[in-house]
């Protein structure tokens, strides 16, 4: 009876935890946008609406390496520049679609009484047991068609384009959509993504149903020792992390919380702007010497409270 009575405490605390980050994501993140943007090119791809930042750098032979990102519930395109710019000073060209949840930046509608309320998700993030591969399917649907559109001809926008070395990051319901397409749920892998970032990922209903061992590409989990209603679903015993295929990596940040990975905290952005460009660099490069390995090993920055590795 104790152990249930533990196990129960510690389920509606991590949905509080879930539950409060949603609504402090619609509350804040409608702040972001326009101001905080930087030079980001806001083009119409595919009949969505895609936040394009183009790679610095003389362009390599094979052209530049693409990375998709993906936002969180009720965030947007531009919830998270410093990474975007950071990947592409880095010299990826970095592209992040609106989804149909979008609140902020160019997808911040007009404030009614109630629609807070209005806006629900498709299943609740408390009850994984609810979700399926039907569940944000359209979040799939912007990714591929984007994808799509972007790698029909060999360049975009002006910039050529590395068709062979693609890449996606998504932060909590864009860390779902990630691992989905790389394989979390089987009927969405798309073979042309080649490593994935997943940052605070909502990722209980792969933990529960999904495929996570059939990945076959290489993934980094990003969390922080606050996230408490999604990295303790990362890193527990049998957890995501656990059930992922190798390569893999996993970087929890001291004393981060949820919304850490958004332009809403600065504190860690150098940080997550490093691991998150040196796995990139490993994977969508073969980048020499593998700075990754030293971040990984003796050589991580002051704010990251535990790292973790499995290669094989």
């Amino acid at each position: 009876m104790t152990i249930f009575k533990t196990a129960s405490k510690t389920l509606v605390f991590r949905t509080i935890a879930i539950l409060a980050c949603c609504v402090a994501a619609v509350f804040l993140l409608r702040g972001l946008g326009h101001v905080l943007a930087g030079n980001v090119l806001h083009v119409a791809v595919a009949e969505r609406d895609v936040a394009l930042w183009k790679p610095a750098g003389a362009a390599p032979a094979n052209g530049y390496p693409v990375v998709l990102f993906s936002h969180g519930y009720s965030g947007c395109n531009t919830q998270s520049v410093f990474l975007m710019q950071a990947l592409a000073r880095a010299g990826y060209l970095v592209l992040a679609p609106n989804h149909k949840d979008a609140t902020c930046g160019t997808a911040k509608g007009p404030w009614y009484p109630g629609k807070m309320l209005a806006q629900k998700p498709q299943e609740p993030f408390r009850d994984a047991s609810e979700w399926s591969d039907a569940t944000y399917k359209d979040r799939d649907a912007d990714i591929e068609s984007v994808l799509d559109a972007v790698l029909r001809e060999p360049s975009f926008q002006g910039v050529p384009i590395d068709r062979e070395h693609v890449g996606i990051a998504g932060h909590s319901l864009g860390g779902y959509t990630a691992l989905g397409l790389a394989g979390g749920w089987p009927s969405w892998k798309d073979g042309r993504i080649k490593a994935v970032l997943a940052l605070s990922p909502h990722c209980s209903p792969y933990v529960l149903k999904g495929d996570l061992g059939h990945l076959n590409v290489p993934v980094m989990y990003q969390g922080g020792t606050l996230d408490l209603g999604e990295t303790p679903i990362v890193k527990r015993a049998g957890g995501a992390y656990d059930l992922s295929s190798a390569p893999k990596y996993f970087v929890e940040l001291d004393g981060a919380g949820h919304l850490a990975w958004t332009d809403l905290n600065k504190r860690y952005q150098d940080i997550i702007d490093v691991y998150s460009v040196a796995f990139f660099d490993r994977y969508l490069k073969s980048k020499a010497p593998d700075r990754l390995a030293g971040l990984m090993g003796n050589s991580r920055p002051e704010g990251v409270s535990f790292v973790r590795v499995d290669l094989r």
